[in-house]
């Protein structure tokens, strides 16, 4: 072989075997989908609502886009000792049933909002068994997550929703009153305590949320995070606690409140009457206040007679010409009124008295 041609070779050699070379081999395991987190539940009337986030990233810290099918898993037992390890065989979790397959592409009945999951299970609860979920997620090319961490806990009867529910709008807020529920969803008398989460939704047909940090024991509550001239709509839900669990009823009936500016705006100042041939022209000094809409004139012949209403002017007017005058004398007097939906109208300006010669 001449020299050029092995030169080439070894040439060729070197390319092949640069553009080859990979990394170390990656383990199986380093790209498992990280498991699912935020698994919660809450027990509502017949059912437990499961709720959870789905993975983001794989176990080697890479990102993973292609979650493709979630599964729950659950267990019973009586509820004493440790709930049962969650160990996966396969695709299934041993020792516990599969209770349902979540096809992201097409997940009814479960419900999707991003990365949250929220599902419910119906299957043959039991009172005072003690219920444990995990979940797991897979990727398009069939990789399992680990289990979820556990959750669990116990079934118990949910209370009958609050009734008499009632919302007084007020000034930038809204008081609710309501009873307590008369028996559990089963027909038995309450038992264990009874508090309430109260619900808001901005429109009727929009999703009621908690508006309430926590459930409370009072059967009333003065929501003040509310703005003027919007309508809100409200329910309440009764949480149920005993000593083995949670369970919260369904909403109570939905009302309606508008809160609204009730505070008037101040009187107007420096009125002053300057009188003509049949006229009298009024002039004040405007209300700085960015929610007046406009003033109301009041004027009253003689000494003793009661003001009446004779007109109105709106912002940025401060003058008004009453030309339905004849001779003698007149007072005179100028309120503000504010844009409320039901105008707060303010106390009268101090009198002015003119005299038509």
């Amino acid at each position: 072989m001449s020299g050029a041609r092995a030169r080439a070779l070894v040439a060729l050699l070197a390319l092949v075997t640069a553009c080859g070379r990979v990394g170390p081999p990656v383990a199986p395991e380093r790209r498992l989908p990280l498991p699912p987190t935020a698994l919660s539940v809450t027990i509502r009337a017949g059912e437990i609502v499961l709720s959870w986030q789905n993975p983001t990233h794989r176990a080697d810290h890479s990102r993973l886009r292609d979650v493709e099918v979630v599964r729950v898993y659950r267990t019973s037992d009586a509820g004493q000792g440790e709930a049962k390890p969650a160990v996966l065989a396969g695709d299934q979790v041993v020792g516990y049933e599969r209770l349902a397959v979540i096809r992201l592409e097409q997940p009814e009945p479960a419900v999707v909002e991003g990365r949250q999951v929220r599902v419910v299970d119906r299957a043959d609860l039991t009172e005072g068994r003690r219920y444990t979920y995990v979940v797991t997620a897979s990727d398009g090319s069939g990789r399992t997550s680990p289990p979820s961490a556990r959750l669990s806990l116990v079934y118990i009867t949910a209370p009958e929703p609050p009734t008499g529910l009632t919302a007084e709008p007020g000034e930038a807020a809204v008081r609710l009153t309501w009873e307590p529920p008369a028996r559990l969803t089963d027909g038995r008398p309450l038992d264990g305590t009874i508090t309430y989460e109260v619900l808001r939704a901005p429109s009727p047909d929009a999703a009621l949320a908690p508006i309430t940090a926590a459930p409370i024991a009072d059967t009333r509550y003065t929501d003040s995070a509310v703005g003027n001239e919007r309508t809100y709509y409200y329910a309440v839900r009764a949480v149920r606690s005993t000593a083995g669990g949670v369970a919260s009823s369904a909403p109570s009936d939905t009302v309606a409140a508008t809160p609204r500016k009730l505070t008037p705006p101040p009187p107007p100042t420096g009125l002053v009457a300057v009188p003509s041939a049949q006229a009298v022209r009024l002039t004040w000094k405007p209300r700085p206040e960015p929610d007046v809409a406009g003033y109301v004139i009041y004027r009253a012949a003689g000494p003793d007679a009661p003001l009446t209403r004779i007109g109105t002017t709106l912002v940025p007017t401060a003058v008004f010409v009453d030309r339905d005058v004849a001779r003698g004398t007149y007072r005179y007097a100028v309120s503000a009124f504010d844009k409320a939906t039901i105008p707060n109208e303010s106390a009268r300006s101090a009198e002015v008295s003119v005299t038509i010669p």
